[in-house]
């Protein structure tokens, strides 16, 4: 892999930490800031169209094939890291290593590696319905406008609801469980999850997870369309490079101030006059970028440039309070289910049970070529004219307090339509910190993910049991319970987005709102999917490829 760790001192060269930083001319068309999913895929899209591209990572390698080295003992002597294999997902909430943002980059779990979070979430790839991109985009980003960036999507990046490569699904208890409670009970119509392309559908289904996976391994766009972008002789990835700020003359963006571990201060790096500067980041780190370049909240800009963060006069700051306004994540609540019939299974990272790590390592088949979830449904609550999403997944295991065999953990997520959103501020050292406790801070939240709840608590089958709130509760003690803070309840998923969005921070091409020339392409500028947010994600990067090279 073609991975370039720092360039030539003097393509770097550059002011010092707090000096004002300045570009005469560089000789790139594009620099891309942030290797995570959108990242990559739109430095693969612009090097494809001849542009002269850079790739910027602040953190280090993941995969195998990126260089990363990190794994157990049992993965000796494989060309195999512990991004690779599904099975060790769980392993890197609990100690992430260099895989993760330490806290002096970003006050959230997230991935600071090569394919950002697609480097340490568990794979899961589900279309957004056909509904999120009508009722929730701007013009030319309704569905029938995504249909060549969806097709995209699914031609470049495999995906599979069976990832084990001896056709056998294990784990399977379950979802046999789950499939008699909500397909048998409830009604729910079992269906491969990624069904049905064109107008895509999320009500009221159920089915096998899909992950993004291949040959029994962790895929994801760093296995796809980074290996394409590597290829051609037009485009360079820096990895162990951090990007302080876009250096800009008003509304032109000139390149990019950077720092790295090995250097003393900080140094430039450049586009051409005409050239792009595009933030990827994520969700977090791309609102923090732009107000470390004098765009966004005044209050904000203005706390910056006291601690000496922000070397720009405030004449020349962007004001707009859009930047970093309404992020949101998923709120997560833990249901616990005991059933004689489950089977539970506990992965283990550096003791799997002989036959597990047999099959996996001779095979790529067995429980590690997935990560640990067997089913996933999706319903809607209609609440009055809105329509509030709720997703359902289901782990092979019990959790916390509920770890005896027998037991499995529910997942619950409110989804599109929430209106309960939060704020990216920085810290006193500068740093994205997401607010807390806005989960159900708009009431009609709480009463649809509860309705969701309650719905398919009243079609339990008596041999399947929640452990930590009764079955039999009323709708008014769901949504109590699961507005009431608790290890099971109001939880961070870490599927941050919407803290740029379309029409107050970004216009309809992606480019920042009073820029000519720095566009954000993440989660930031996508409202709150129905989905796990990874093939949105990445469907919005192609549409936003599209729509900039057009310009």
């Amino acid at each position: 892999m073609k991975v370039t760790q720092i360039l030539s001192t003097a393509a770097l060269a550059g002011p010092a930490l707090g000096s004002t930083p300045c570009c005469e001319g560089g000789d790139y068309d594009v620099i891309v800031v942030g290797s995570g999913p959108a990242g990559i895929i739109m430095a693969d899209r612009m090097s494809e169209a001849g542009k002269k591209t850079l790739l910027l990572e602040q953190g280090g390698p993941s995969y195998y094939i990126t260089g990363g080295r990190e794994r157990p003992g049992w993965l000796n002597g494989t060309e195999l890291s512990r991004v690779d294999v599904p099975g060790l997902y769980k392993s890197i909430f609990a100690n992430g290593g260099d895989l993760v943002c330490p806290p002096d980059v970003v006050n959230a779990f997230q991935g600071c590696t090569v394919g950002g979070n697609t480097a340490i979430n568990a794979g899961l790839f589900f279309q957004p319905p056909a509904s999120d991109w009508d009722l929730y985009f701007p013009e030319s980003w309704h569905n029938a406008d995504m249909q060549s960036a969806i097709s995209k999507v699914r031609a470049k990046q495999p995906s599979t609801d069976s990832p084990s490569l001896d056709g056998k699904r294990y784990l399977q208890s379950g979802y046999e469980a789950a499939k008699q409670w909500l397909v048998d009970g409830a009604g729910y119509a079992d269906v491969g999850l990624n069904d049905g392309p064109e107008d895509h559908q999320k009500t009221k289904v159920f089915g096998h997870p899909i992950w993004n996976y291949e040959g029994g391994q962790r895929s994801g766009p760093a296995k796809t369309y980074l290996q394409s972008a590597l290829q051609r002789p037009n485009f360079s990835f820096q990895t162990g490079t951090k990007v302080v700020r876009v250096i800009r003359e008003g509304e032109t963006a000139t390149g990019v101030e950077t720092s790295t571990k090995e250097a003393n201060g900080t140094s430039s790096i450049c586009v051409k006059k005409g050239g792009r500067v595009i933030l990827s980041g994520g969700a977090l780190l791309s609102p923090q970028l732009l107000m470390w370049s004098g765009i966004g909240d005044p209050e904000i800009l203005t706390n910056l440039s006291l601690a000496g963060h922000l070397p720009m006069p405030s004449p020349d700051w962007i004001n707009n309070t859009a930047v970093g306004d309404k992020v949101f994540d998923n709120p997560n609540t833990f249901i616990e289910l005991s059933s004689e019939a489950i089977s539970s299974f506990d992965y283990s990272y550096d003791d799997p049970t002989i036959s597990a790590r047999d099959l996996y390592l001779n095979e790529r088949s067995g429980p590690y070529t997935f990560a640990s979830q067997t089913s996933a449904f999706w319903n809607f609550i209609k609440q009055g004219d809105d329509l509030v999403g709720c997703q359902g997944t289901i782990d092979s295991s019990g959790a916390m307090d509920f770890t005896k065999n027998g037991t499995m953990t529910l997942n619950v997520y409110g989804t599109s339509g929430l209106r309960s959103f939060g704020r990216v501020g920085l810290d006193d050292k500068g740093i994205a910190t997401p607010s807390g406790g806005f989960f159900y801070s708009d009431p009609r939240d709480a009463q649809a993910v509860g309705t969701f709840v309650h719905g398919i608590f009243k079609a339990l089958p008596p041999t399947l049991k929640p452990l930590n709130i009764a079955g039999n509760s009323t709708l008014e003690e769901v949504v109590k319970w699961i507005s009431t803070p608790s290890p099971y309840t109001l939880g961070n998923v870490q599927h941050w987005s919407s803290s740029c969005r379309f029409e107050t921070c970004v216009d309809a091409d992606t480019r920042v709102i009073g820029m000519d020339n720095l566009f954000v392409v993440d989660a930031s500028i996508s409202s709150p999917l129905t989905t796990n947010p990874v093939m949105g994600t990445m469907i919005i990067a192609e549409r936003a490829a599209e729509r900039i090279l057009a310009l």
